[in-house]
């Protein structure tokens, strides 16, 4: 049991871990100071997620992950294109960053349709709110960035 709810908590570090990046990219392509500061709040909360992730795997006797996704890197790579051929556009930013945020929303519905110990569950829904209000204001401000354009 302990193996399989810490292959359930790897996947979401690895998503956690691809949310920090994916912001940390995001803040550096944005020349939006409000955006910057922002994306660099939520990379800072992802670590921070991630962290915790990492400590109750190893809680469980078990090997955290330390990197993120595959997927992640491409989507990240994909973010990096955008921004080059988009020149930095905010309303593309703020979409592709929505994107990311979806992906994490579907992984952590998936990981609490899981069997889950109740302490588990309680950290895994905590965050999985966080990823919730992070996709609303993500969606909110790029739909005032478009409203602009």
């Amino acid at each position: 049991m302990a193996n399989e709810v810490a292959s359930v908590l790897n996947d979401l570090i690895e998503t956690s871990k691809d949310g920090e990046q994916g912001f940390r990219k995001a803040a550096e392509d944005t020349k939006d100071v409000e955006l910057k500061a922002l994306f660099a709040s939520r990379a800072q909360a992802c670590a921070t997620a991630v962290s915790a992730l990492q400590a109750e795997v190893t809680r469980l006797g078990e090997k955290p992950e330390t990197s993120g996704s595959v997927t992640g890197a491409l989507h990240r790579g994909w973010l990096q294109v955008k921004s080059a051929v988009t020149s930095q556009d905010d309303h593309a930013i703020l979409a592709e960053v929505e994107r990311g945020e979806d992906a994490a929303k579907k992984n952590y519905r998936e990981a609490l349709d899981k069997e889950l110990p109740a302490d588990v569950r309680v950290l895994v829904e905590k965050q999985y709110q966080g990823v919730l209000q992070n996709h609303d204001v993500i969606r909110d401000l790029r739909d005032k960035f478009a409203a602009r354009g």
